[in-house]
């Protein structure tokens, strides 16, 4: 009696650990999904997504292709945050007008060092960014999920924020709420306003620019 007493409580540990193992465990998750972009109400390109979560932060995966109005070809789009949706690391391999492009970047405290090749051309750059600024690379739409994961649908007030439109400058943004429309942000970016269209969990549901005559909706 003693030795089934004593197997059988074993086996209730070795159940136990496991399960408590198993919570223990990161969370991990992926989202996936694509845009179609619209340029004048026309069809002019489309953007695959993928958003995983892992136990360092998320790594938000592009490939796409845009016509009009800047003909560019996304062979793969990278960026690397941490859990505080800061970057870390970017790369793109594609072509914009023809030319063919790779740009790898890696972001530490608000210095950001930069190689880009360019139709077999190398150059290097060293950039000082604000640390928590977002990646917004031009003209990809997909990276704007970053803010929309980040902020959801809790803005209440207007936030002073800043975005580095990589690899060239960056930039200073104000992101407030839309008072009439729910879970949506308004993005007010030099003299450029955009439209952020999200919902409770963050997802990127719409990108306008009515400046640029753009409009960005999510598939799927």
């Amino acid at each position: 009696m003693l030795k089934k007493l004593v197997f059988f409580t074993s086996i209730a540990l070795i159940f136990l650990a496991f399960c408590l193992l198993l919570y223990a465990q990161p969370e991990k998750s992926t989202e996936k999904g694509s845009y179609s972009i619209f340029f004048m109400d026309q069809k002019v390109g489309y953007e695959e997504y993928s958003w995983q979560a892992d136990e360092d932060g998320y790594v938000l995966s592009v490939k796409g292709r845009l016509t009009k109005p800047v003909r560019m070809e996304i062979t793969r789009l990278y960026i690397r945050m941490n859990k505080s949706f800061i970057p870390t690391r970017f790369e793109f391999k594609g072509s914009v007008s023809g030319v063919s492009q790779e740009i790898s970047s890696n972001l530490v405290g608000g210095r950001a060092e930069n190689v880009v090749r360019v139709a077999g051309q190398e150059q290097q750059t060293v950039v000082k960014i604000k640390r928590d600024a977002f990646l917004l690379p031009n003209p990809v739409f997909s990276p704007y999920m970053a803010i929309t994961k980040k902020f959801r649908c809790s803005i209440q007030a207007p936030l002073e924020l800043s975005a580095y439109i990589i690899p060239q400058m960056e930039s200073p943004f104000t992101l407030e709420p839309d008072e009439e429309t729910p879970c949506a942000l308004i993005m007010t970016l030099g003299p450029t306003q955009v439209e952020l269209v999200t919902d409770e969990s963050g997802i990127l549901k719409a990108v306008n620019i009515p400046s640029q005559n753009l409009r960005i909706t999510r598939d799927r």
